[in-house]
């Protein structure tokens, strides 16, 4: 089918806009948010015209000061699946002035949405799995797992293979997407994913943050930044700083994170039960100056995730210079651990203790350099501009070249 806008296209296959559909804008959601909003920001930086598509309802506070125009077409209906009867017809309105589609994440309404405008209008479309077929949901959801292979057949399989491409932010995550259902067929690119240098004054920001938690001044801080999900790890983290906690009163670590699934009492109990009430800290989400404070503040950001894509966090660590602990299912881990910028081990309370024991055994010169090499490996592989460059060329290598 041809694309009503090939002509138009420029040399590298962006036409008059690149829009970019998404289940919702809300930061809370974690990476993918994070990522679009920078890929965004570095997309106008090059002089692109792009926008965004939601399922998020009209008036809602996340796109309040979004960067580029966010249309807000929900709410959406049948839980997170998010389905939006107006999406279809919207797309279609759009395509006129639309060269290209990005749909970020699966299993959700605007991806077949897409698939269907394609089918009317040719309109091309790519996809940023952002994890989302890793095997390791097989496993520990099994239930959820079994809906997802009566929805596959009809939708999300042909949503995948019609794509123009269908993009990974590293090549584990390329690799295990095969892996979790049958029939799996698609055009492949690993693009890559990325954030921008931290903004600001760090030594301000660290002071910013302390005078906030100011309890936390001449601690040894260690760093979990990220959602309290049962995929990240956080129980087996609480257990694994009891033994690391009784080595040093000084060390303290600050659990950073919004707790949309209820998981955060729990885990305070336990860290209660096991004497670590004074020695864990908990202050919610954090975002701006004190998100990059509480990098700046700490020694080393720690992450033993049973399954994590790419991990936005991990690389704003290493933005900032800090090192990171981090398990092997964390699909960045390679890059990191060949560049010396932190450590991995399994993720199991085993793995999580050699982690935080490693980090605790290293001496003086040893930390300072892998401060240095984690800046190093954010500079070489987690630049937000190379992963929009990246973008740019899988988009231009898969649309018609102008006549």
């Amino acid at each position: 089918m041809e694309h009503p806008h090939k002509n138009a296209a420029d040399a590298r296959g962006i036409g008059p806009i690149c829009l970019h559909l998404i289940s919702s804008l809300d930061p809370r959601g974690g990476g993918p948010q994070e990522g679009l909003r920078q890929l965004v920001l570095a997309a106008q930086r090059s002089g692109q015209n792009v926008e965004v598509a939601t399922m998020d309802a009209p008036g809602a506070t996340c796109a309040a000061d979004y960067p580029c125009p966010a249309h807000l077409l929900g709410p959406g209906r049948f839980g997170t699946y998010g389905y939006v009867p107006a999406m279809l017809g919207w797309l279609q309105r759009q395509a006129p002035r639309t060269s290209a589609i990005v749909v970020h994440g699966l299993w959700q309404y605007h991806g077949l949405a897409a698939w269907r405008l394609w089918r009317r209008t040719g309109t091309p479309y790519f996809v940023y799995t952002h994890g989302m077929l890793d095997p390791w949901f097989k496993k520990t959801y099994p239930l959820k797992h079994l809906k997802k292979s009566l929805y596959w057949p009809w939708a999300e399989y042909r949503v995948l293979r019609d794509a123009h491409r269908v993009l990974f932010t590293c090549e584990d995550e390329r690799l295990l997407a095969r892996q979790s259902f049958g029939r799996y067929r698609a055009s492949e690119s690993v693009v890559g994913f990325g954030i921008p240098r931290p903004p600001g004054n760090s030594e301000q920001q660290r002071t910013a943050f302390l005078e906030r938690f100011p309890q936390l001044r001449g601690k040894r801080l260690l760093l979990f930044l990220g959602r309290l999900h049962p995929k990240k790890g956080c129980d087996l983290l609480v257990e694994a700083f009891a033994v690391a906690a009784a080595r040093d009163p000084q060390l303290h670590m600050v659990m950073a994170g919004p707790d949309q699934y209820g998981v955060g009492k729990a885990l305070m109990d336990r860290a209660d039960g096991l004497g670590l009430a004074s020695r864990i800290s908990w202050p919610g989400m954090l975002s701006g100056d004190l998100k990059w404070g509480a990098f700046n503040a700490a020694e080393v950001f720690v992450l033993p995730s049973h399954q994590e894509n790419f991990g936005i966090a991990v690389v704003e660590a290493l933005a900032c210079g800090l090192p990171v602990l981090i398990s092997n299912k964390v699909n960045i881990w390679r890059e990191i651990a060949a560049d010396g910028a932190g450590l991995t081990a399994e993720d199991t309370l085993e793995g999580t203790r050699q982690l935080l024991e490693g980090w605790m055994n290293l001496s003086a010169v040893e930390c300072a350099d892998m401060r240095r090499q984690a800046a190093e490996c954010f500079r070489k592989h987690f630049m937000i501009d190379a992963a929009a460059s990246n973008l740019d060329a899988a988009i231009a290598g898969a649309l018609p070249t102008p006549a």
